[in-house]
């Protein structure tokens, strides 16, 4: 389980393919990869993936994860290449402060960027400029999203704000923009989502309701 709290941006420094639907990410992160231990859980970018390598090089800490062909086929796992930023958290410890939303890792699928709105900050203010971002998901993904619900953008916990059809939009304040990969997204661009758990079985619930 995670919390949608990004605690460090890692960078992508390998991504190899090994045949019949694996990848293998080798990912640079600030974490203390000593104290790591292998089979430990990381969000990437919002998928719970397993910790299968570590060690350091350039005087940097990394971590090696393995995402199977259903991971590749419903997230944006499978388009990152060297380089590429990546948000991460490590899985939640119980007693720790819950901050997001109960987040468990298990992607449902890709939501695409529609609009990005810079909004002007307040010049009285000493912090930066918002923005607001409207994002299409697919049917019927899009029923799980209720205004002022949560959601998971690339593990990162949101709040809806607006929702009309297939999209919905969010406001983020300048501390996510600066602190997580989404203040580098643009119109077009793809993110993970992960609906909130709640939703996930009240729709279940209504579904099997006679």
């Amino acid at each position: 389980m995670f919390t949608g709290i990004v605690t460090d941006i890692g960078e992508v420094l390998a991504a190899t393919d090994h045949g019949k639907g694996l990848r293998r990410l080798k990912v640079a992160c600030a974490y203390d990869v000593e104290a790591l231990e292998i089979g430990a859980s990381v969000a990437h970018a919002g998928v719970c993936l397993t910790v299968v390598a570590k060690g350091r090089e350039a005087g940097r800490g990394w971590i090696a994860v393995d995402a199977a062909a259903e991971t590749l086929r419903l997230t944006t796992i499978g388009d990152l290449k060297s380089g590429d930023p990546i948000n991460l958290e490590r899985a939640l410890k119980i007693g720790d402060e819950l901050g997001g939303h109960i987040v468990t890792g298990h992607v449902d699928g890709v939501a695409e960027v529609v609009s990005r709105e810079n909004l002007a900050p307040d010049p009285s203010a000493p912090w930066g400029a918002t923005a607001r971002f409207v994002f299409r998901v697919s049917r019927p993904l899009h029923r799980f999203i209720a205004r002022k619900g949560s959601i998971t953008l690339d593990g990162v916990s949101l709040t809806v704000n607006e929702v009309a059809e297939e999209t919905f939009a969010v406001h983020l304040i300048p501390h996510t923009l600066q602190i997580t990969t989404l203040g580098r997204l643009e119109t077009g661009d793809r993110v993970n989502f992960e609906v909130d758990l709640m939703a996930r079985y009240a729709a279940r619930l209504s579904e099997t309701a006679e």
